[in-house]
């Protein structure tokens, strides 16, 4: 008797919003969906973001043509960070944040467990950005 396995990619399943200055930010829908976005989609020169302390989606702001985003760009993303986090009700929330290049993940972890380095913090309120 013969057995095939078929595995079927599965497209991860991402929010997706744009912020004032054409910034594109993603974030994960499960914990499937954030270690696909950290791991695999992120691009060195993205922003990536999750809550401190607090289960989330992992966000990636996503940098082209090597521009850098500003401080009020970052807080934008990191309010989209809190929104979709268990804290989305908390008043003001410390967010992670920290170049793709820094974010990696354990061998042998569970899915949407990551290490981060060189973090910087940022405190705002859950927020997604006003569409136009």
């Amino acid at each position: 008797m013969k057995f095939e396995a078929s595995f079927q990619k599965i497209a991860p399943r991402l929010y997706e919003y744009r912020l004032a200055g054409d910034w594109v930010v993603l974030a994960g829908r499960s914990d499937t969906d954030n270690d696909t976005l950290s791991i695999k989609l992120a691009a060195p020169n993205d922003w990536w973001f999750h809550v401190r302390g607090v289960p989330g989606s992992h966000v990636v702001l996503r940098v082209t043509d090597n521009r850098e985003p500003d401080r009020e760009t970052l807080r934008r993303a990191a309010a989209v960070a809190a929104y979709h986090s268990k804290a989305r009700n908390g008043g003001i929330v410390p967010v992670a944040c920290t170049q793709a290049r820094y974010v990696s993940k354990p061998r042998g972890a569970k899915p949407g467990t990551v290490q981060i380095r060189k973090e910087i913090i940022l405190k705002v309120r859950p927020a997604l950005p006003k569409q136009s």
